[in-house]
């Protein structure tokens, strides 16, 4: 990623170095209502998925900074692996990009920022009172912020679990739930277990992966379902599926619409990433103001509280309240010992080899 610090200039220019110190200090709600702020637009434009994902959204951060605001919020439900090159082309082509704001996983934001596209988020007032997880590091500035950790469980029907869930990622391989499982379409959170399950270790990543490709073409005999997450809680709802690789979110849906599912962490461990949230640059002053302004409130812990909360995903922001229906749960991780039994790969490793990645698991699920 690289810093822009025209955005910040501007802002200095319009503000003053004196009321940019004393807005940092004021309330969000108050900073709101300074006339010294520049026009509102009509609406943001902010990227998000579909599903529990958006509905999390609306309800913890974009209704809120709505009614705070008067700017209207819209969603872009286009798919983040769909929509960087579109940002990309936009900052190229000196073209104002298709979102204000990308809610996004911290992989493909990480790609963008390296890129240069990303704005510096660096003085957004309530970055200080996040987590240090929430900055990225490697950076001079802040191009994005990430928001909240998240772990991709082994999901089941528990109506075909009778005696407990299973303890092993090698029940994806049992002859009783062919054409029963789903992953993701581009394998995304499934390699690292694959690795383990294939007889592999983690440190091996990315140097010598064949456990995982292994591992992964004795599921492609199982004939998975391949989705997005909008499509795991639509599939245990419909009894579509009993198993599945899939964000915590998605399965807890589907069990709060009334369907039996649960959801484990297996022995060989499982992925534990983070999403983030960053501003492509190209827009104009004015737009680029309130879509930091937008983040900004998303990082308190008003918003943080619902937007998480909803999603069953540990917020950055320090102090916030465990849903009571995951308190202590293995996939919601607040403490070191709770990460230790988590499986982890470095960003950096994740940006060079997503592609690589992605496209390997596409051969060997259309082979």
């Amino acid at each position: 990623m690289t810093t822009n610090m025209s955005a910040t200039l501007s802002r200095r220019r319009l503000l003053g170095t004196a009321t940019c110190a004393g807005l940092a200090a004021l309330p969000l709600a108050s900073r709101f209502t300074l006339a010294a702020e520049p026009t509102k637009p009509k609406e943001l434009i902010v990227r998000a998925w579909g599903g529990v994902w958006v509905e999390a959204l609306e309800k913890g951060v974009s209704k809120p900074f709505r009614e705070r605001t008067g700017i209207a919020v819209r969603h872009d439900l286009t798919e983040d692996n769909e929509l960087r090159p579109k940002i990309w082309a936009a900052v190229d082509q000196r073209r104002t990009p298709p979102v204000h704001v990308n809610w996004d996983t911290t992989t493909n934001a990480t790609k963008s920022a390296l890129r240069g596209v990303a704005e510096d988020l660096s003085d957004l007032a309530n970055l200080k009172e996040m987590l240090p997880a929430a900055r990225p590091t490697g950076f001079r500035g802040v191009p994005l912020i990430n928001m909240y950790s998240y772990v991709y469980v082994l999901a089941y029907r528990d109506e075909a679990f009778p005696n407990g869930a299973p303890d092993s990622w090698q029940v994806l391989l049992d002859p009783r739930f062919k054409g029963r499982i789903a992953l993701y379409d581009d394998g995304i959170g499934f390699q690292p277990p694959a690795q383990i399950a294939g007889g592999g270790k983690l440190e091996d990543i990315p140097d010598n992966m064949e456990p995982c490709w292994s591992f992964m073409r004795k599921v492609k005999a199982q004939n998975p379902l391949l989705g997005e997450d909008p499509d795991f809680t639509t599939w245990f709802q419909n009894g579509e599926i009993d198993l599945a690789c899939t964000i915590l979110s998605n399965a807890r849906a589907a069990r709060q619409n009334g369907i039996k599912v649960s959801w484990t962490v297996p022995k060989e461990g499982a992925k534990v990433d983070t999403d983030s949230m960053w501003v492509p640059k190209g827009l104009p002053e004015n737009e680029l103001y309130w879509a930091k302004r937008y983040i900004d409130f998303a990082m308190t812990r008003e918003a943080q509280q619902v937007w998480t909360g909803e999603l069953g995903l540990p917020g950055l922001r320090p102090g916030l309240t465990p849903p009571a229906d995951l308190v202590g749960d293995p996939a919601y991780p607040t403490r070191p010992e709770d990460f230790a039994r988590l499986l982890s790969v470095p960003s950096p490793v994740l940006v060079q080899h997503e592609a690589e990645w992605s496209q390997k698991f596409n051969e060997i699920m259309q082979g």
